[in-house]
């Protein structure tokens, strides 16, 4: 949770840049959280507190505006009658790593992260993005070595994890779908040491930044279980209190270690 609210600051400075490179400065005086946060934090708030999906998501949405939403999304926010538009953008993908956090079985991960990507993402590589980060976070926290997470996520998903970022990096571009950005940040993930490492490798890509760091940043975070000091006072400085207080309790909650 924290650093995957990390990885979007961190990286809200970088989407579009084409970076290409691990050696930048984490946290700059105009880095933000942006919509992967809001609804990272939504999601965690609906698990708290057996609160509905789309209602939620809406409510944190329209609280928290102008933070970098799609533009089909913008729409579903203002639209209460509006249902689910059959995207696999990455946004489903971003937001359900609480999932992975919470859950107590594989079954109930899956099952939660596509009710989780339902009110917008129903198309079928909206909800397997969602599934898959969320089963990596589950995997990851619960002890899974590297070796297991990429063979349960490459068998139960297609995704193609046998790659490394040092391959992808050079040929990648921008891609907000699900099956051009989730696997590539699991594989961020799986490059890594540790939190921080994780979330400059994925933003090294030159792709979307902030939801690649935010997604690959969840995995490493199940994975090594701790946040560095300095990267969790970053984050409670530039979110507000109310989301700030939200991520204090889902991780003390859920035990999510930090």
């Amino acid at each position: 949770m924290i650093a995957a609210i990390a990885g979007d600051i961190i990286g809200s400075v970088h989407e579009r840049a084409n970076i290409k490179r691990t050696d930048f400065t984490l946290f700059k005086p105009h880095s933000r959280f942006t919509d992967d946060t809001v609804m990272t934090l939504a999601v965690a708030d609906c698990l708290l507190h057996r609160r509905p999906y789309a209602a939620t998501l809406r409510a944190y949405g329209r609280r928290y505006p102008d933070r970098g939403y799609g533009g089909m999304f913008r729409k579903w926010l203002t639209d209460d009658a509006m249902g689910p538009y059959q995207s696999f953008g990455n946004g489903s993908a971003m937001r359900v790593s609480p999932v992975g956090f919470a859950m107590r079985t594989l079954d109930e991960v899956m099952s939660e992260a596509r009710a989780s990507a339902l009110p917008t993402h129903d198309h079928p590589e909206g909800i397997k993005g969602a599934q898959a980060l969320a089963v990596a976070v589950f995997l990851a926290r619960r002890g899974a070595d590297k070796a297991k997470i990429r063979h349960e996520i490459e068998d139960r998903f297609g995704y193609d994890l046998r790659r490394t970022v040092a391959a992808i990096r050079p040929r990648y571009a921008f891609d907000v779908t699900c099956q051009g950005s989730v696997p590539e940040a699991i594989v961020a993930f799986l490059d890594s040491d540790d939190v921080e490492s994780a979330i400059r490798l994925a933003i090294s890509l030159g792709g979307d930044a902030d939801t690649l760091a935010c997604m690959a940043g969840a995995v490493a975070q199940a994975f090594y279980k701790k946040v560095p000091p300095t990267i969790a006072a970053e984050v409670e400085k530039r979110l507000t209190p109310e989301l700030w207080q939200l991520t204090q309790e889902f991780c003390a909650h859920y035990q999510v270690p930090s």
